[in-house]
């Protein structure tokens, strides 16, 4: 018996880096069907359908779900991943580049959520997990617009572990705040930078995506079944 034997997922942003890397962990613990909804497609797995949605845009968004559980019926986890960053200090921070990033990492994450949540209310059960970071916990500089968005997932992940669960359904909340990881979006950070960021974590190194992956994974399945309104740190203990 798998970990997801006959679990529907969804994956924002799962075409790569750590999205992927969560829909193959998913499939490969029993998952019966992982969607992606992306504007990007990447490598093609049993079980895994890739959508081309923009997230921004909520008439593609609520299409996609209704597509989803005519095909699968049911949709048990869902998981917000999907983001991006314009990074600038905030003299500099164009409103283009705010409101891009606030449209793909947090509107989205509204947008996809409100058009999912009401086959989860009709089930009476599903899993949701935000995908925020350790900036939107302590913030970074030149990252106004990436950390707002990313605190603004934690808040949003309270609320609806409150809002979701108050007629008693089984609808849990849950977000996991990464560190610093080993995907295509770090890796036009500079390489003295890298080696800093690094030297200064206890575990002097940068975490893999399985390693977000397995985190995303425990809040996914029934194994934390009890674990509602909680924001796990995967940041190998950066902050302490």
């Amino acid at each position: 018996m798998g970990r997801f034997d006959g679990k529907v997922a969804v994956i924002t942003g799962g075409a790569n880096g750590i999205g992927y890397e969560i829909a193959k962990l998913l499939l490969a613990q029993g998952a019966k069907q992982v969607y992606s909804l992306d504007i990007t497609t990447g490598a093609e797995l049993d079980g895994f359908k890739q959508l081309h949605v923009d997230i921004t845009n909520r008439d593609e968004v609520r299409s996609a779900a209704e597509q989803m559980n005519a095909e699968s019926g049911r949709i048990d986890i869902l998981i917000n991943n999907a983001g991006i960053t314009k990074d600038r200090l905030m003299t500099k921070l164009e409103e283009a580049d705010w409101e891009q990033v606030m449209k793909v990492n947090l509107s989205g994450a509204f947008h996809v959520t409100q058009a999912i949540l009401p086959a989860m209310i009709e089930q009476n059960s599903g899993s949701i997990i935000n995908i925020s970071s350790v900036v939107g916990v302590y913030g970074n500089i030149g990252q106004s617009n990436y950390a707002a968005t990313k605190a603004g997932l934690i808040g949003l992940t309270y609320t609806w572990a409150k809002e979701f669960t108050r007629k008693g359904a089984a609808i849990r909340t849950n977000a996991v705040a990464p560190g610093y990881v080993n995907t295509e979006m770090i890796q036009s950070v500079p390489e003295h930078i890298l080696d800093d960021l690094k030297a200064k974590n206890p575990l002097k190194r940068l975490a893999e995506p399985i390693e977000i992956a397995n985190a995303v994974a425990f809040l996914a399945s029934d194994e934390s079944s009890y674990v509602n309104g909680h924001v796990l740190s995967v940041d190998g203990g950066m902050r302490i």
